[in-house]
């Protein structure tokens, strides 16, 4: 029902802003702190996009289902620790939330990560987004409390069991 393919970032980069920029807006109630002071931000994502997906392949993919781009997911190793997963974006388009596709992304991230060798997973989410909280907590995400550097936002882990399950 759904693929996942690698993001190709030439023909989908106004996509990928969008979806990007509508995670803040979700997340922060507006995507002023995407496009930063400097109004320069898209730029400098596109450019993050483009180091993460050359760095590791199939990290960043769109979600099509059938001929239509749904979503993206964007993930990486955790820069403190290269044996747990970070999940930089779950994102599905408005009209397809709710309705049960987000656990496929959900199994997607785990099945990545576990191919990478991780057998934990991290990800940030806004407080303010209880869709997102919910989601994650339905998920079997664990709410690790608020970041001390960030307070808005909430670190979430998932750990995955050794025998491929999560």
């Amino acid at each position: 029902m759904l693929e996942f393919k690698p993001i190709n970032i030439e023909q989908h980069r106004d996509l990928c802003v969008q979806f990007r920029a509508d995670s803040f807006v979700c997340s922060f109630g507006s995507a002023d702190r995407f496009y930063e002071e400097d109004g320069n931000g898209a730029d400098r994502y596109l450019q993050w996009l483009r180091q993460r997906t050359a760095e590791i392949p199939n990290s960043c993919v769109h979600v099509w289902k059938g001929e239509q781009i749904i979503g993206q997911m964007e993930m990486r190793r955790w820069k403190h620790d290269p044996s747990v997963g970070y999940v930089n974006l779950f994102y599905l388009i408005p009209e397809f939330r709710g309705q049960g596709l987000g656990q496929p992304l959900d199994w997607y991230a785990a099945n990545f990560f576990k191919q990478l060798g991780c057998q934990s997973a991290r990800l940030s989410v806004s407080p303010t987004n209880l869709a997102a909280m919910r989601f994650y907590l339905k998920q079997g995400w664990i709410d690790l409390g608020q970041l001390e550097d960030a307070p808005e936002v909430h670190y979430f882990e998932k750990t995955y069991e050794t025998d491929g399950r999560c």
